[in-house]
């Protein structure tokens, strides 16, 4: 998605787990959630699960006076039978950030409400895109330190950029939240980690850039916590691995490789987005319904069968645009 402007804001995410067509809703319980083979697991039984996305919960929670939008949230959802929730753990720079005064975060609160309520969260640790702060906001620090950088794709290369994601994602994931006295990294009610919201990458759109930088980053996250999942944070684009799947891209590449970027052993499991009306701009409403179909039924079958991990469908829209 690559601007929240554009889209209608969507309070339901469906997460499709390997090929279940069903979902149940299992009250959170103690333990991690964890995955075998093409399924997710909580201790040693089967996890399925609704979901929906609420990226600004982190940046209404900064403010005391608003934090009780983020627990009628969770409270509504709960009711509705809804489990995961996908949230930012991400504010660089700009106004009321991830850390809203020394030894004072935001998240700690979303997190603690999530536990209340019985929710698990996805949180994801970085941004393509520019809305708060993202890719352009580390390599701007960079070139204000002085650092060789040219382009936002330089995140992924840059070893002063790629210092500042770690220090970030280990101030995250080392954290005691100041409510529940558990460190982020020990806490359930954490489902997973995803390391950024849709990766692209324009110098190098076969995959492999970002591959390695996906190894290195999935291999540091895992060496400080290995109890939770991670993810990339894909919205399911085809690489130069496999080149026959290319023809299921809309059209173009983005710097990603679905089956190579995923099968990397530190990622747990796959995710795709799918906006069918900006990426296949000016198509009548039945040439989106086929690729949608196309879209799905490859990458749950490529999880299944090739990726052998289970898969989360955890982003769609509609442009606000569209009638």
């Amino acid at each position: 998605m690559a601007s929240f402007s554009k889209i209608i804001s969507f309070s339901v995410l469906f997460l499709f787990v390997a090929l279940a067509c069903e979902a149940r809703v299992l009250l959170q319980s103690p333990g991690f959630v964890q995955t075998r083979n093409t399924e997710f697991i909580i201790n040693g039984s089967p996890f399925f699960f609704n979901g929906f996305n609420s990226y600004w919960m982190m940046k209404v929670a900064a403010d005391s006076s608003q934090r009780s939008k983020v627990s009628d949230v969770f409270s509504q959802a709960a009711a509705s039978r809804m489990s995961v929730c996908r949230t930012w753990a991400f504010n660089d720079g700009g106004s009321q950030a991830l850390q809203i005064s020394p030894g004072v975060y935001g998240l700690d609160f979303v997190i603690s409400e999530a536990r209340n309520n019985g929710i698990r969260l996805i949180l994801s640790l970085s941004n393509n895109y520019k809305d708060f702060g993202g890719r352009p906001q580390y390599v701007s620090w960079a070139k204000n330190a002085g650092a060789p950088v040219n382009s936002d794709d330089d995140f992924y290369t840059n070893e002063v950029v790629k210092g500042y994601f770690k220090n970030h994602v280990k101030r995250v994931l080392t954290r005691i939240n100041t409510i529940t006295r558990v460190a982020y990294k020990d806490d359930h009610t954490i489902l997973a980690w995803e390391l950024i919201k849709e990766p692209r990458c324009r110098v190098d759109y076969s995959g492999k850039t970002l591959n390695g930088w996906i190894q290195e980053m999935a291999s540091f996250v895992k060496s400080i916590d290995s109890s939770h999942l991670l993810t990339v944070g894909m919205e399911g684009f085809y690489g130069d691995s496999m080149p026959e799947k290319k023809a299921i891209n809309p059209g173009y590449q983005v710097g990603t490789d679905f089956i190579s970027n995923h099968l990397i052993e530190e990622i747990d499991f796959t995710t795709i987005h799918a906006y069918p009306d900006i990426w296949l701009s000016g198509k009548d409403d039945s040439t989106q319904m086929t690729f949608m179909q196309r879209w799905m039924t490859s990458h749950s079958t490529d999880s299944e069968a090739i990726i052998r991990k289970p898969m989360i469908f955890s982003e769609f829209g509609k442009s606000s645009k569209d009638p």
